[in-house]
């Protein structure tokens, strides 16, 4: 033995990630009701498209109710009345294959379906930009470029320009958001199509491609589908509405439903009268407000002067500093200008308004009336 230890060549394990599948075969066969409403629950949880629903105000929680509650319920009774638990064990599908059904099939297309049927004309236009981007000639795929064989979601496929070089650099989101809206609006095509007529074009797939391309040149960048989705029908006069039933006297001829009165919460004469007095009687406060200020001081000039300082670069302004800074600015010290500031929020405690208007009086007048004391007091140094 020559004294050097030879190591072995050390073998890296690559910990890929577990994807959880329900026992479904056992379950069901056993008929578990409730633990098949818990896998269920856990698919819609996990499902991207629920989720994206959910941040876009789709799903709405209701008390102590989770959102994904009803979803769940819903997808399990669709379920039952089409008899797929039933089918999955007439033809001995995995567990594995049950799972990719149910969240892949089933979910999505009760999402789609329902996506389509509340907000048909951004469904629509959103399936036709996917769809141009993939078979354009001006455009390109970015995100595959070392590798034409990758497979990725389309809504996280990156396109741009088929023009642009393959190492065009991508821009922030933010700053593309701010670019885009540099495109001029499209104005909305009103012709009617579809089988029953009822449909209008908005936009035809000739200018759909054109305004798909004045928006990249705008963010010139490569962008993900999904967010130049949003930036293309952004641009666009998209009508979706949701129309909602309230009242018991429609022409469906259901009068058990309960009428709805909707409430005119705007202000009447005497109200608009009261509160304009009210604004007007709350700029009055502030010179009542300075001269508790005095008050505090005794009276005394330079203290006073001092403490209107504090007031003006500690409450009334936002880009003044901390108040280690204000303390430095104004040549005390920082127990001072605590001591102040104490005094400042003791008499605003002392204030009573009878509104977020009166209040916003009162610091408007409040801000003006001290500019003008400060500028005062800086033209007397200067002299």
């Amino acid at each position: 033995m020559n004294g050097i230890n030879q190591q072995e060549p050390v073998q890296k394990t690559v910990q890929t990630r577990q994807i959880k599948v329900g026992k479904w075969n056992e379950i069901l066969q056993n008929s578990d009701v409730n633990q098949i409403w818990m896998e269920l629950h856990r698919i819609v949880s996990s499902h991207p498209l629920v989720r994206a629903s959910k941040r876009a105000g789709f799903l709405v929680e209701e008390g102590k109710y989770n959102a994904y509650t009803d979803l769940t319920q819903e997808l399990f009774v669709a379920l039952l009345t089409k008899e797929r638990f039933q089918h999955y064990l007439d033809t001995g599908m995995t567990d594995a294959e049950v799972e990719a059904e149910i969240s892949q099939i089933e979910l999505t297309n009760m999402l789609t379906a329902e996506l389509r049927k509340r907000y048909p004309e951004s469904y629509r236009l959103a399936r036709r930009i996917s769809t141009l981007i993939q078979s354009g000639k001006n455009f390109k795929r970015f995100d595959n470029q070392n590798n034409p064989d990758a497979h990725r979601r389309l809504a996280d496929r990156l396109y741009g320009l088929s023009e642009w070089s393959d190492k065009k650099v991508r821009r922030d989101n933010q700053e593309m958001d701010v670019r885009v809206k540099t495109v001029s609006f499209q104005s909305r095509d009103t012709r009617m199509v579809g089988c029953t007529g009822d449909a209008q074009i908005v936009i035809s797939n000739v200018e759909l491609e054109k305004l798909i391309v004045r928006v990249f040149k705008a963010i010139d960048s490569p962008v993900d589908v999904r967010s130049l989705r949003s930036f293309v029908m952004s641009r666009l006069p998209i009508m979706d509405i949701h129309l909602v039933p309230v009242s018991g006297t429609g022409d469906d001829g259901d009068d058990d439903r309960p009428d709805y009165e909707f409430a005119d919460t705007r202000a009447n004469p005497e109200e608009d009268v009261l509160r304009r007095e009210a604004e007007l009687g709350a700029a009055g406060f502030v010179e009542d407000f300075l001269k508790n200020l005095e008050k505090s001081v005794r009276g005394k000039a330079k203290q006073y002067n001092r403490m209107i300082s504090v007031l003006w670069y500690c409450y009334l302004i936002s880009d003044s500093g901390t108040q280690l800074e204000v303390a430095e600015m104004l040549g005390v010290s920082d127990s001072l200008v605590s001591d102040y500031r104490k005094r400042i929020e003791s008499n605003l405690q002392q204030l009573s308004f009878n509104g977020v208007n009166e209040a916003r009086q009162f610091e408007k007048a409040l801000k003006s009336k001290v500019r003008e004391i400060i500028s005062m007091e800086k033209e007397e140094v200067a002299v």
